[in-house]
């Protein structure tokens, strides 16, 4: 009785055996088996999308790698080790394509502003003059200090300051809705 539960182990291990040793029928059925498994717990420690991915690509790496695995009986545990990994990187990889939407895209359709909040600032920022538009770029949305703006734009801190000031009362005048947009880039002009 124990020969035949041991029966499907030793198979699976001597395959296991002849795929380490070069045998590309046996690396085959191999890897079909552990497919499953691999899918299994990838869909539980990798994102809905990556799912796939994850699987294929710790495939790779198993069928280039599984000559130098010392221990079959660690085949298992390895196995599960580099799909964990593989689902650690695309996570990763993921995180570093997050990216911010440009100006020209607020007002697509694929990101609208539900309260036009965001649309009514893009717009402030892009009628206002170059010159006020960059300072106020530099200092709310770069974050640098009077003295860097000063610096960089080759101006006096003091006049660094009268022209954030300038800048930010007619953007918002430009938000305001008592004033017409005419008036605000009149007085801008």
């Amino acid at each position: 009785m124990t020969e035949t539960a041991d029966a499907p182990g030793d198979a699976f291990r001597a395959q296991l055996q002849s795929a380490r040793a070069g045998d590309r029928a046996a690396l085959e059925r191999v890897l079909a088996r552990s497919r499953q498994d691999l899918r299994r717990y990838a869909e539980y420690h990798c994102e809905i999308n990556d799912v796939e991915d994850a699987v294929q690509e710790s495939l790779l790496l198993i069928s280039r790698k599984l000559g130098g695995l010392r221990a079959l009986e660690a085949y298992a545990s390895w196995l599960f080790r580099i799909v964990k990994r593989e689902c650690n990187r695309l996570k990763r990889a993921r995180r570093h394509l997050v990216l911010l939407p440009s100006l020209e895209e607020i007002d697509g359709p694929h990101y609208p502003a539900p309260s036009g909040l965001i649309r009514d600032v893009a717009a402030a920022l892009s009628a206002l003059p170059a010159h006020y538009r960059d300072i106020i770029l530099l200092r709310d949305l770069e974050g640098l200090t009077v003295a860097e703006i000063a610096a960089q734009l080759d101006l006096h801190p003091e006049a660094a300051k009268a022209r954030l000031h300038r800048a930010r009362s007619l953007a918002r005048q430009y938000l305001s809705p008592a004033l017409d947009v005419s008036e605000v880039l009149t007085m801008a002009g």
